[in-house]
């Protein structure tokens, strides 16, 4: 395999990863707010990255016939991961039309333990993690010669690390506009509708 050859097939990798992640989802919305509030960002970041990280090596080394052939895995993960977000939904409408006093104790620090938990749950309790990470990028990566899946996968890596750190650490550019209450409402309006709008979408999917 030549180095010409590995560069492409990484920025392959890095194209098609960027493809998958950059959308407006759960998991993006919490990294975002942890990112505004300056509030365990390296720490949310990790867990993002990493199980990215261990899903599309999962995916390349051949776990998604596995998840493929035990489609009530994902089925439980579906029911589960739409009570999460539900919940986790009902809590920021709470915050976007809550009071003043309110809107300022939710800037509170939560707890990392807490923090790393919730990560945890947006990430691995999302049945379209799985279905991006393991089943799709790993059956494009596979689709590749053997020499060149895992730099598509190395590639596919670096882009979720690049696209939590950016979003994590990039959000505090946004700080001046958040000094505003209106603004939490408006971010935990937007979080609300988008937490509610995947838990019906994850109940109504087949």
């Amino acid at each position: 395999m030549t180095a010409s050859s590995a560069v492409l097939a990484a920025v392959s990798g890095l194209g098609f990863g960027l493809s998958l992640i950059v959308a407006i989802g759960a998991q993006n919305a919490f990294v975002l707010r942890q990112g505004l509030r300056g509030q365990h960002v390296f720490a949310v970041v990790a867990v993002c990255a990493v199980s990215d990280i261990v899903l599309i090596a999962a995916g390349i080394g051949g776990f998604g016939a596995v998840v493929a052939a035990v489609p009530a895995v994902l089925v439980l993960v579906r029911y589960a991961g739409s009570a999460f977000l539900a919940g986790y939904g009902f809590l920021a409408a709470r915050r976007a039309f809550a009071n003043s006093a309110l809107i300022a104790d939710a800037g509170a620090t939560m707890a990392l333990g807490a923090t790393v938990a919730t990560c945890l749950a947006l990430t691995w309790l999302n049945p379209h993690v799985y279905l991006d990470t393991v089943l799709l990028l790993g059956s494009f990566a596979n689709g590749h010669a053997s020499q060149d899946r895992w730099f598509i996968g190395l590639g596919a890596m670096a882009a979720s690390v690049l696209w939590f750190a950016g979003l994590g650490y990039g959000a505090r550019l946004l700080g001046p506009l958040f000094a505003r209450p209106i603004a939490w409402r408006i971010l935990d309006s937007l979080i609300a509708l988008v937490m509610l709008t995947l838990a019906v979408g994850l109940l109504l999917s087949r």
